[in-house]
């Protein structure tokens, strides 16, 4: 799968686009849509589903040097307000952040961020490690392992500071459950490690 062939994928799914166009419009700092709801419409592509089918979430990251709650809420809310039409389960969290509430959360350290991009090599799964943002007439894209895992339909953990094997493993038995084609790697036994 190339760049071009899994941005055509990722962006059949109109959700994708309009949260990518508003993104562009509203100009919030390194904000990129991240996450399930592009490799999931990838592979939904792949299987011949609908582009939307089993997609829980539509997730955007962003990173703003104002890391109130109060300052996270407004945008979530503008956001909500924006894209309400869509129909679709949007969360947005503010990276520079996620710091002060994720090791509470998930039981797990999680290290201050620098950047948006910082997040998504922290995703739980290399797989998913993947955004897209666009920038005038184009798309950028952002991913640290390429594409190969996404056409292969392959879930291979992210062993990072924040990983939780048990995390892990919830997560690929529900994506599991929906694309019984996925072949998911165990946290022990992955190539190479």
């Amino acid at each position: 799968m190339t760049q071009d062939q899994f941005l055509a994928a990722a962006l059949s799914n109109p959700a994708n686009r309009i949260i990518a166009d508003e993104l562009f419009r509203l100009a919030l700092p390194d904000a990129w849509i991240v996450s399930g709801c592009l490799v999931q419409t990838a592979w939904n592509v792949q299987t011949n589903r609908p582009v939307d089918y089993g997609i829980s979430d539509y997730d955007i990251f962003y990173f703003d040097l104002d890391t109130s709650w109060d300052a996270e809420d407004a945008v979530i809310r503008n956001l909500q307000a924006r894209l309400g039409e869509l129909d679709v389960v949007i969360e947005a969290r503010n990276q520079a952040r996620v710091h002060l509430w994720y090791p509470e959360k998930n039981g797990v350290p999680y290290p201050p961020l620098s950047c948006s991009t910082d997040g998504i090599d922290r995703f739980l799964t290399a797989t998913t490690q993947v955004g897209i943002r666009r920038i005038a007439e184009r798309y950028d894209v952002y991913t640290p392992n390429g594409f190969d895992d996404i056409a292969g339909m392959i879930v291979r953990p992210n062993l990072t500071a924040n990983f939780s094997a048990a995390n892990y493993a919830k997560k690929a038995a529900r994506w599991k459950a929906l694309w019984p084609e996925i072949t998911v790697l165990e946290a022990g036994r992955i190539p190479g490690t």
